[in-house]
């Protein structure tokens, strides 16, 4: 189980950055960023087992600004609260800057640094696999920025995203145009599955779709040194 800690972002906030250490030797440090909802159980829950697979994990509050301790529901009123926050509130280049910090964080404590996001975290691990100098390797699943907004750039360090054919959030023609393109550092896997088939909390969890890509995840992380 691992520990909320406060990391001081580059523009002086205290951020509640979720802390998990690892389970025996450490495979490296890795960032793990949120979906819309913000650290939920559910995202802590998969901070402890990236630990228990030899990561040290942290997952930073990208909300805390606009929602101090942002942990929301799927439905209802919290997830109208979600989808405001991150399509009119959250100031995204800031969000980059505190993942970037957090991965300055790890990376001084030596061994390489890997990146994965869910949905909204998705995107991010895939932009700062495109922009941050000391990546090692990035894991995105279902960031619906990725394949729209940051398509054109091959990431600076290897990437994989992982996409639902069905998926009813992330339209999956621009999905196929991002496939087309064929970055030298990038793979693209698409799962018979819908949106946020990672989840066991969500309508579209499909657990051998997950089980396949958290394979595919540890197997790069591994092949890149962790």
């Amino acid at each position: 189980m691992g520990e909320t800690i406060v990391i001081t972002m580059s523009d002086g906030h205290q951020m509640p950055v979720y802390h998990a250490m690892p389970n025996g030797e450490r495979r490296g440090g890795l960032v793990l960023v949120q979906e819309i909802f913000g650290v939920t159980d559910h995202i802590r829950e998969l901070c402890d087992e990236y630990a228990e697979d030899g990561y040290e994990v942290l997952s930073p509050g990208l909300f805390d600004r606009q929602e101090p301790g942002c942990a929301l529901g799927y439905t209802g009123a919290d997830w109208e609260r979600a989808v405001e926050i991150a399509r009119n509130e959250h100031d995204w280049d800031q969000g980059l800057k505190d993942t970037q910090t957090c991965i300055d964080w790890l990376a001084d404590k030596g061994g390489p640094v890997f990146i994965v996001g869910y949905c909204f975290g998705g995107s991010v691990a895939w932009r700062m696999a495109q922009i941050s100098p000391n990546l090692t390797a990035a894991s995105s699943y279902y960031g619906g920025y990725v394949a729209t907004r940051f398509a054109d750039e091959a990431p600076q360090a290897p990437a994989i995203c992982h996409f639902g054919r069905y998926d009813n959030l992330v339209e999956f023609a621009p999905v196929e145009k991002l496939i087309e393109k064929q970055h030298p550092t990038a793979q693209i896997f698409v799962y018979e599955a819908g949106h946020g088939f990672n989840s066991d909390r969500r309508k579209d969890w499909h657990p051998e779709s997950a089980d396949l890509a958290k394979e595919r995840t540890l197997m790069l992380f591994r092949a890149c040194g962790g």
